[in-house]
């Protein structure tokens, strides 16, 4: 975890964010903090919302109602592209790795420097490189690998590194540790890591509390469409957390002070 003073403006803020579809509300105005350099853990149970909101943030969906303030200033992202020109980078699931290219050329896809008219390899690969090397990503032989033939913890390091090379400010995670063992977890969670010590923000979407507690700095839980809570991850401990997450109420056994979101 990092430490970084609260009390900068957010480098992402979400107020009354609303969204729905037809007559279904999957969001209830959330409000939501993202300092920079900070790692914030978002979880909640199956149907919180938790996909929405992040693909509202990453420009897939514009919100029904609400403000998205960024960097200071109202925005209005109307396609994935408005909100990765702005710095914003989202990894998914599935990663949207092509299995058949190496590492140099999934990580400068779309975006590969050129010389008299030509890829430029040499700059391809020195940048590959340099990207993963400052990320520490040690367990990559050879860039010019295939990355169908990589680990899951080796996969999302490159989705990260492509997210970085874009210049992302805050980079979205989306169950970055799933299915993965724990060598290749703990892999994910040091890039992570690394990531908050470049002052860039990181949002984690993740169901394993265990991990959530090795990284955030940060925790909000949504509920039925609601941020029910958010505020330092020292607010919480594992049990107030999933009393949060299956209830939507603060545990009566706890003198919990942090701010809660009223729907």
């Amino acid at each position: 975890m990092t430490a970084t003073n609260d009390v900068a403006e957010p480098l992402l803020r979400l107020r009354g964010v609303t969204k729905s579809f037809g007559p279904v509300r999957a969001l209830t105005g959330v409000d939501l903090d993202i300092p920079a350099g900070q790692v914030t853990a978002l979880v909640g149970d199956n149907g919180a919302g938790k996909s929405t909101l992040i693909k509202t943030i990453a420009g897939i969906w514009e919100p029904t109602q609400g403000e998205i303030i960024w960097q200071g200033k109202h925005v209005h992202f109307r396609s994935p592209k408005d909100a990765t020109d702005a710095g914003i980078a989202t990894v998914y699931q599935d990663l949207a790795l092509a299995d058949n290219l190496d590492i140099v050329q999934n990580m400068m896809l779309g975006h590969e420097p050129r010389k008299s008219g030509l890829l430029d390899e040499i700059t391809m690969e020195k940048t590959a490189k340099r990207t993963l090397a400052d990320l520490r990503v040690t367990t990559v032989r050879n860039i010019r690998q295939p990355v169908g033939s990589l680990s899951g913890g080796q996969r999302q390091s490159v989705a990260v590194a492509k997210a970085v090379m874009l210049d992302a400010k805050l980079v979205i995670m989306d169950e970055p540790t799933a299915a993965l063992g724990v060598s290749q977890t703990a892999l994910v969670l040091d890039i992570i890591q690394q990531l908050a010590s470049r002052g860039i923000a990181v949002l984690v979407i993740s169901h394993n509390l265990a991990d959530v507690f090795k990284v955030a700095d940060r925790l909000a839980v949504l509920y039925l469409g609601r941020m029910v809570t958010t505020g330092p991850l020292s607010d919480y401990d594992t049990s107030s957390a999933v009393h949060w997450m299956t209830t939507g109420a603060a545990p009566s056994d706890h003198a919990i002070t942090q701010k809660t979101a009223e729907g």
